[in-house]
């Protein structure tokens, strides 16, 4: 690994770890640029899942005055996600290495999607939760279970995904969903990284530098990330998606 490709990961991880506090999607960030230096897709991905579980955490804990009095839901949401982020590294795992190849790029192009309808489905939501309500019901179990599947399986966007979850769910400020949405998305990482550990091959020197810039990134966007211009943070996202689903198919 040259000095210039080692510079590369470390600042895919800083970003990605901010990204992902605010909006859920630095995947498409660091997952593209492992594919651009070479490496295999399965192997990119569970080292950058890896890699990002200290940024994740890190954002979560940025958020924990947003957190005060969620102990119930968060409970109960995080043993949906646990589940479903177990499913989701399992089906990684055990299904052939071909089927993550093709399959990755259409879950690339409908997270950009996602990215690129963003604001038109926040202000949605943002209509609906006058309307929301506080009871989990399970409508909302199964769309956070299949959201950790996603997550345990590749999870590019998983935050935008949960976050819509959440707004239609619960009637609440959304500074506090997202701050539920960051301890969820670290709850999935965590358990598909603890997974792909012991069960798959990772690549340590991407981990051992994707690590620190995730907690570089995810601490500043705990602290800062409300600040950032959505527009720009959009278009770069999506540019990177691009070149990935260039670069796989």
């Amino acid at each position: 690994m040259s000095l210039l490709h080692a510079l590369g990961i470390f600042a895919a991880g800083a970003a990605a770890g901010c990204i992902n506090v605010i909006v859920g999607s630095g995947t498409l960030i660091t997952f593209p640029t492992l594919i651009a230096f070479g490496y295999a897709p399965v192997v990119a991905n569970v080292s950058n899942t890896i890699g990002l579980v200290p940024g994740s955490i890190a954002g979560a804990v940025g958020y924990r005055r947003e957190l005060s009095g969620q102990s119930v839901r968060l409970r109960t949401l995080g043993a949906a996600t646990l589940l479903g982020a177990a499913a989701g590294a399992t089906l990684l795992l055990t299904l052939p290495a071909s089927a993550f190849k093709a399959i990755v790029p259409a879950f690339i192009a409908l997270a950009l999607v996602l990215i690129l309808v963003q604001p038109r489905l926040g202000a949605m939501l943002r209509r609906h939760r006058g309307h929301a309500h506080e009871r989990i019901g399970a409508a909302t179990l199964i769309g956070v279970c299949a959201t950790g599947v996603y997550a345990g399986y590749f999870g590019a966007a998983q935050g935008i995904l949960m976050l819509a979850i959440l707004s239609l769910s619960f009637d609440d400020d959304l500074q506090r969903l997202n701050g539920t949405k960051n301890v969820l998305a670290a709850l999935a990482n965590l358990l598909a990284g603890v997974i792909f550990a012991f069960a798959a091959h990772v690549d340590w020197a991407i981990v051992a530098l994707i690590v620190p810039g995730a907690i570089i990134g995810g601490t500043l966007g705990a602290r800062y990330g409300r600040r950032l211009p959505p527009a720009p943070l959009r278009a770069l996202i999506v540019a990177v998606g691009i070149v990935a689903i260039v670069r796989l198919l």
